[in-house]
């Protein structure tokens, strides 16, 4: 049977992506070139990428991609570039055999799977960590800033970044980009594609600067004391992609309330549209607040931490003993108390901080949330299912397949009480395309089958290792790494990490991480009989 896809092309552009990954890799160089480190891992990856790309390269001339080849393509561009991104954890863990030693061998990403389940974290934006000990005596800056750099590549989409630049992708481009695009489509802003992705990408680099200058000026006006240069490029790095990797252990409450609330907008603007971002610039700032999935992020973001406020300052949300089984040095929970109970300031703070951090998928933590009321986590762990807006960074579901699944139902109310009435569903006043809706509701579906089905096999797997996990532990896991949001709840919570699970669990957490960046449907596709058969 002659296959309908031309896998050949699929590759040769994966080829192309792989060899290029080289580049970046000269950022996290110079950092250990400037500590005095080591710059073996970099160096002996971005000689395995180059090889690798070039390869692969040769399988086919000229790529003709069509749609089929594009799925190909972008779900074995993101497998493959998370396995070369876990290179340089392997090596500083173990060294090269008879050349040189382990540069830290006490480190937990020494273990392949572990090594895999961090850059495929990192990529896919989700923040989730097996790093048993963060900081720079089990782990160099280099090595660090290659985690926080991961996360920045796959913000925007590494598909999308290879369209903007390279002339190989310019063809096919739009088959490339809509099968990456983190929501139910991509906008067309410009006539050529490659243009699109150029704007996309400005938009991106842009904001991510402006973060890491606002944080750095923060230190030199003494705002922020320990938010120096490297922490300043390390978070602008991973904000913006909604990625929630941190060098600091205690993420972003190792900072002032001052970098918190630079934070903040910039969390706020990596879960917006980014192609709002460009209507901006080109001189239609009112476009930004007559979209009608913008204002209805703001509307649940304002809502949500306005209630959490409200109860983080009449302390209905602290308990003096700590949920499912956790224990909390009491002087700590105090100073919880303390710091937020009766004031405004604080509560609204780490209210507004948390709600905009799993909202946005970010993953970033003010505040050990572990500390607060099984309510209020439950609430939380709904926010892990609205996600951003489409065309953003974010992960999760998105607020626009949620607020078309509600009109549509809406419909179908008024419809049944009047059968004859023709009634669109619309969105900014033009009608959603019947098409499309179905597209939303099998992708809303499947979402949740795969959630509730992952649940259950990962809680069994803990059972049979007898790794004690309660159901909203096991829940908030899969919540977080299938909606790409980091941090759950318990051992995982946003101090803790996934290392204590198995490797098979943690191999099915990558798989959850890799579908639910690419929207489950590009990757799922390619596995199903039909997508080979002519």
């Amino acid at each position: 049977m002659k296959l309908r896809v031309d896998y050949k092309a699929s590759l040769r552009l994966v080829g192309t992506v792989l060899k290029y990954l080289a580049v970046p890799l000269c950022f996290p160089l110079v950092v250990s070139l400037y500590y005095g480190e080591s710059v073996l891992p970099f160096v002996i990856t971005m000689a395995i990428t180059v090889l690798v790309g070039t390869g692969l390269e040769q399988l086919a001339e000229e790529p003709d991609i069509g749609a089929r080849e594009g799925f190909l393509m972008v779900a074995a561009t993101w497998l493959a570039v998370t396995i070369i991104g876990a290179i340089p954890f392997l090596i500083e863990a173990h060294g090269i055999p008879f050349v040189v030693s382990a540069l830290h061998p006490e480190s937990t990403l020494g273990n392949p799977v572990n090594a895999l389940f961090e850059s495929m974290s990192g990529f896919t934006t989700t923040g989730a960590t097996v790093l048993g000990d963060i900081s720079f005596e089990s782990h160099t800056r280099g090595i660090m800033m290659w985690r926080q750099l991961t996360q920045w590549l796959g913000g925007m989409g590494i598909v999308v970044l290879a369209v903007a630049i390279l002339p190989e992708l310019s063809v096919g481009g739009a088959q490339l980009m809509d099968a990456e695009a983190p929501g139910p489509g991509i906008e067309k802003l410009t006539p050529r594609i490659a243009e699109t992705a150029r704007a996309l990408w400005g938009a991106y680099l842009g904001l991510t600067v402006l973060e890491i200058l606002l944080l750095y000026g923060l230190y030199l006006a003494g705002y922020a004391p320990n938010m120096d240069v490297y922490n300043a490029v390390a978070h602008g790095l991973t904000t913006m992609p909604t990625g929630g990797f941190s060098p600091e252990a205690r993420s972003i409450e190792a900072f002032s309330a001052a970098a918190q609330w630079v934070i903040i907008p910039f969390m706020i603007a990596a879960g917006t549209n980014f192609a709002l971002f460009w209507h901006v610039l080109t001189g239609e700032p009112k476009t930004l607040f007559r979209d009608t999935e913008f204002r209805s992020y703001l509307g649940i973001i304002g809502v949500l931490s306005a209630i959490l406020a409200a109860v983080l300052f009449i302390g209905d949300g602290l308990l003096s003993v700590a949920p499912m089984g956790e224990t909390f040095d009491q002087l700590y929970l105090e100073s919880i108390r303390v710091a937020l109970i009766g004031d405004a300031e604080a509560s609204v703070r780490q209210s507004v901080f948390q709600v905009v951090s799993i909202i946005t998928t970010t993953g970033y933590a003010s505040m050990d949330f572990n500390a607060w009321s099984s309510t209020t986590k439950y609430g939380l762990l709904f926010a892990m299912f609205i996600g951003g807006s489409a065309g953003s960074t974010g992960g999760a579901i998105k607020i626009v397949r949620w607020y078309i699944v509600l009109k549509s139902l809406r419909r179908e109310l008024f419809t049944t009480s009047h059968p004859e009435a023709i009634r669109p569903v619309r969105l900014a006043g033009r009608a959603v395309d019947e098409r499309a809706i179905r597209g939303i509701y099998a992708f809303t579906l499947l979402y949740l089958v795969l959630f509730f089905i992952s649940t259950g096999l990962l809680h069994l797997d803990a059972t049979r290792i007898g790794f004690e996990l309660t159901i909203l532990e096991t829940m908030s896991a899969v919540a977080a790494t299938l909606g790409n949001v980091g941090p759950g709840f318990g051992v995982v919570g946003p101090m803790g990490s996934y290392l204590d699970f198995s490797n098979s669990s943690k191999l099915y957490m990558v798989l959850l991480m890799w579908v639910g960046r690419l929207e489950i449907i590009p990757v799922l596709v390619v596995f199903t009989p039909e997508y080979w058969r002519r």
